[in-house]
C-alpha cells in the first residue's frame, strides 16, 4: 500500500497507445507521463508523432517537447525526470499513466534500475579504441566473452562503444558489467504497476496501421517539417528520428520522394518489431491484441477489466 500506483501503456508504434492512455486518464483521474526518447525534444512534432492538443483532450502530458535538441538526455535522466513527474501527479491525488514505445525507458523506470556510478576513465577508453583499430572489433569482443560472457551474449561485436564500456567497467571495478546490472535491480521498485501492452495478433494488420500512419503524417506536413530542419543545417537529434533521416536523400536530390516514403514505412515496421522484442522481455505485461476487437470502446472495456484485477484497485482510483 506504500507503493505508488502506476498504469503503463506500452507497445509498438501505431498501436494506439496515446488514445488509450488519454481515455484511461479521463476515467481514472490521471495524467500522462511520456516514455518516448524522441518526443522529449523540441521540434519535429510530426516526425516523432507528438500528440497535439486535440489528441490530448485536455489531459496534462509530461516530458514532451521540453528539451532543446542539442542537449544530451540519457535513460538515467529519464528515470529521474519521470519519477519527479510521477511524484508530482500522485501528490495531487491523481494516477500517473506512463505511455510510450521506448522500452529501455519503461523497463528502467518500472524495475527501479539504479545506474552504475563506476565512473569512467578516458585513458582506458582510448587504449581500448586503439586496440580495436589494430586488432579488430572481434578481438575485443572475444576478450569480453572471457571476462563477462553474460554481457557479451547481449552485445554485438560491432557495437564497439558498449563492448568498450563493459571492458572499462571491469578494469575500473574488477566486477563484471552483468553483475553491476544485477546489483542495480536489488532495490525494490517504488511502483505498483499495471502494464498494458498493445499489439496485433496479426502482424500484417499492425504493418498496415504503420503504413497508414505514415501516409497521415505526410498529409500533415512531414516533408515540409523535415525540410525546414534540413535547411537549417540539421540537428544532431533529428538524424535519429525515423521519418527525417530517410528523407535526406530526397532533399539532396539523390532519391525520389516515393522511394523515401517506402523507406520510412520499412524502417518504421522494423522499429515496431524491435519494440515488440523488447516489451516481451518485460515482466507482467498484460497484452491486448487490438485487432481482436471491432471497436475502440471494446478495447477500452477489456483494458478496464485488466486494471480492475490488479492491486492498484486498493488505491481507490475509481
Amino acid at each position: 500500500m506504500n507503493k505508488i500506483p502506476l498504469i503503463v501503456v506500452c507497445g509498438p508504434t501505431a498501436s494506439g497507445k496515446t488514445a488509450v492512455a488519454v481515455e484511461l486518464a479521463k476515467k481514472y483521474n490521471g495524467e500522462v507521463v511520456s516514455a518516448d526518447s524522441m518526443q522529449i525534444y523540441k521540434g519535429l512534432s510530426i516526425a516523432t508523432a507528438k500528440p497535439d492538443k486535440t489528441e490530448m483532450q485536455g489531459i496534462p502530458h509530461h516530458l514532451i517537447d521540453f528539451l532543446e535538441p542539442e542537449m544530451p538526455f540519457s535513460v538515467a535522466d529519464y528515470v529521474l525526470k519521470a519519477a519527479e513527474a510521477i511524484e508530482d501527479i500522485r501528490a495531487r491525488n491523481k494516477i500517473p499513466i506512463v505511455c510510450g514505445g521506448t522500452g529501455l525507458y519503461i523497463s528502467s523506470l518500472v524495475e527501479n534500475v539504479k545506474f552504475d556510478d563506476t565512473g569512467s576513465d578516458e585513458a582506458i577508453r582510448s587504449r581500448l579504441a586503439c586496440e580495436a583499430k589494430e586488432l579488430g572489433n572481434h578481438a575485443l569482443w572475444e576478450r569480453l566473452v572471457q571476462i563477462d560472457p553474460e554481457t557479451a551474449e547481449t552485445v554485438h561485436e560491432n557495437n564497439l562503444p558498449r563492448v568498450i564500456r563493459a571492458l572499462e567497467v571491469f578494469e575500473l571495478t574488477g566486477v563484471k558489467l552483468s553483475q553491476h546490472k544485477i546489483n542495480s535491480r536489488r532495490e525494490e521498485s517504488p511502483y505498483n504497476a499495471c502494464i498494458i501492452g498493445l499489439t496485433c495478433a496479426n502482424r500484417e494488420i499492425l504493418y498496415d496501421r504503420i503504413n497508414k500512419r505514415v501516409d497521415i503524417m505526410l498529409k500533415n506536413g512531414l516533408v515540409e517539417e523535415c525540410r525546414e530542419v534540413y535547411n537549417s543545417g540539421g540537428l544532431k537529434t533529428a538524424f535519429q528520428a525515423i521519418g527525417f533521416k530517410e528523407l535526406v536523400p530526397f532533399f539532396e536530390g539523390k532519391c525520389s520522394i516515393d522511394d523515401c516514403v517506402d523507406k520510412i514505412k520499412l524502417e518504421t515496421r522494423h522499429y515496431a518489431k524491435r519494440q515488440l522484442t523488447w516489451f516481451r522481455k518485460l515482466n507482467s505485461v498484460n497484452w491486448v491484441n487490438i485487432d481482436e476487437f471491432d471497436s475502440f470502446e471494446k478495447i477500452l472495456k477489456n483494458i478496464e477489466k485488466i486494471v480492475a484485477k490488479t492491486e492498484i484497485m486498493c488505491y481507490n482510483i475509481f
